[in-house]
């Protein structure tokens, strides 16, 4: 108690009561020590009672505090970690058939892709990319389901990094790279689709980073193509698109890219496969892919320009002149604003280029690009066709696309 006078009072008071005041002088004032001490004793243990329990009160807080902060942190680390983008495109044909070409007067959902990405740490990430084709996949359907690209990259040091699994091959400009607001035309160009082929991807590890002086390189071992006679030895129809895919032969791509220049991107790809029929046919055997490669960009002016060529071994090849395939393109463009660009492009292309008969396909595309938002594009493009066989498709496109 705050008061000891009044707690020594009132104990005195209890003791007269207990006791008559001639015994007061015998024993009152051992008795009134007693009581203080047992007072005294009753309220340190109340205190120490209370004391316990503001402690227990706060630790029971804090654990609260941990805990909610432990989930919190868990849901924010998981989504600061995690990535999810896409893009897709709408396409409409009208095109003329000529010489035996069919007509194309159609809307297709060419695709709609969805992206994945994870870091683990700083050092280590995961990428996916998974892709509907033509809108709807299934039994007796026209559109297909695709995991496009799904690989674990690791970082080696500031300039160098591995990649293991599924991923896009590093030729071309347009493989890795073909979100529609990043290029000119509502198709992809038939060089880089017929002769490379984009879009291409592999099971595989690979290399890649920086060499100094604007200098990049990727190496990379993967799955290799299996096409035979029943494809005419196609690259495009030889891809296996890592669906237990034949590992008989496998195939080594390297890339070397110069960007010094603000603006400017020079690069070649080499590809080589022993065997590019995987041992289905015995008519056939190696295939190499050279690439070369360039791109301007000065201001509202832009320049590209590619070419390509597989050089295919063996008498089945020879023997309807696919062991020559061959295309080349050239793209300039100019940048109206920040919303507009026109282009204008050039293709030729051959799967038969070792043929003395005509089978040299050539392509003019010119058309528009409105940008209302950096990332969503519509385009209208005009193609006119002049191919060997006389089969041609001329007409116009319309699409739309975007990328987040």
């Amino acid at each position: 108690m705050k008061y000891p006078l009044i707690r020594t009072a009132l104990a005195a008071a209890v003791l007269s009561t207990l006791n008559p005041p001639a015994l007061a002088d015998t024993g009152m004032e051992t008795r009134l020590q007693a009581m203080e001490a047992r007072l005294n004793l009753l309220e340190a243990e109340n205190q120490a009672l209370k004391s316990q329990l503001k402690r227990t009160e706060q630790q029971v807080g804090a654990t609260s505090e941990q805990v909610e902060k432990g989930a919190s942190a868990g849901a924010a680390s998981w989504a600061e970690n995690t990535r999810i983008g896409g893009y897709g495109e709408l396409h409409y044909n009208n095109l003329d058939g000529e010489g035996g070409a069919s007509d194309k007067d159609e809307f297709d959902l060419h695709r709609f892709v969805l992206f994945f990405g994870h870091t683990f740490n700083e050092r280590t990430r995961l990428f996916s990319e998974l892709e509907v084709e033509h809108s709807i996949a299934g039994e007796g359907k026209k559109g297909e389901i695709e995991l496009e690209q799904a690989y674990v990259e690791f970082d080696l040091n500031a300039d160098h990094r591995a990649r293991a699994g599924l991923f896009l091959l590093p030729v071309g400009l347009l493989n890795e790279t073909h979100e529609p607001p990043t290029f000119y035309g509502v198709e992809r160009n038939p060089v880089e689709k017929d002769i490379i082929p984009a879009t291409w991807w592999a099971g595989g590890a690979a290399l890649s980073g920086q060499l100094g002086a604007g200098f990049g390189y990727d190496l990379a071992v993967h799955e290799g193509l299996a096409t035979t006679a029943a494809k005419s030895y196609k690259p495009r129809d030889g891809r296996q698109k890592t669906s237990e895919a034949r590992a008989d032969n496998l195939a080594y791509t390297a890339r070397l890219k110069w960007t010094g220049l603000p603006g400017v991107e020079l690069g070649g790809s080499f590809q080589h496969q022993s065997d590019i029929t995987q041992g289905l046919d015995a008519s056939a055997g190696s295939a190499n892919l050279y690439e070369l490669h360039g791109v301007v960009s000065k201001g509202p002016f832009g320049l590209k320009a590619l070419y390509a060529q597989w050089d295919l071994d063996g008498s089945g090849p020879a023997s309807i002149g696919a062991d020559k395939q061959l295309g080349w393109y050239i793209e300039p463009s100019l940048r109206l604003s920040a919303q507009w660009g026109v282009f204008a492009r050039y293709n030729e292309w051959d799967n038969k280029a070792g043929d003395a008969a005509g089978s040299n396909k050539k392509q003019i595309d010119a058309g528009v690009n409105y940008w209302p938002h950096p990332d969503v594009v519509l385009k209208a493009d005009y193609q006119q066709q002049d191919n060997d066989d006389g089969k041609n498709q001329n007409g116009f496109n319309l699409g739309v696309g975007y990328q987040f």
